[in-house]
């Protein structure tokens, strides 16, 4: 009985307050007015801190951004129950010139430098 009291709790992927990588992947982004500009499409973990670093979303389509994908630093996103996902202020303009991952690049090309420079183009505080 303890045993299986305790799986079910180790595989939980929500709770009060935590949720499950897996869960926010998918999860919708809106702007503070309500409409809907995307889904976070994966969330980067630093591993040796384990700090989320910052979510990388998808637009389809919005604002003729697509296949690209935007990091986001995970400080500017906000988790708002009301709309069932996370909340952020990013301008057209702001996404139209942010930087981005394009279709086929390696990951790998997402060092500290881009980095930095992902956390000064939005003027949010590095999570290092």
């Amino acid at each position: 009985m303890a045993t299986t009291q305790r799986s079910e709790s180790l595989s939980a992927r929500e709770t009060a307050g935590l949720i499950a990588s897996d869960k926010v992947e998918g999860t919708a982004v809106y702007r503070s007015n309500g409409d809907r500009i995307g889904t976070i499409d994966r969330v980067m973990i630093d591993k040796l801190s384990g700090k989320v670093a910052y979510a990388v979303m998808g637009f389809g389509g919005f604002l003729g951004i697509g296949d690209d994908h935007y990091p986001v630093p995970w400080s500017l996103l906000t988790y708002n129950p009301q709309l069932g996902g996370y909340e952020v202020n990013i301008s057209d303009a702001q996404l139209r010139g942010a930087p981005r991952v394009s279709s086929g690049e390696s990951w790998d090309a997402f060092d500290r430098d881009r980095e930095t420079a992902l956390y000064s183009y939005y003027g949010a505080t590095p999570y290092w």
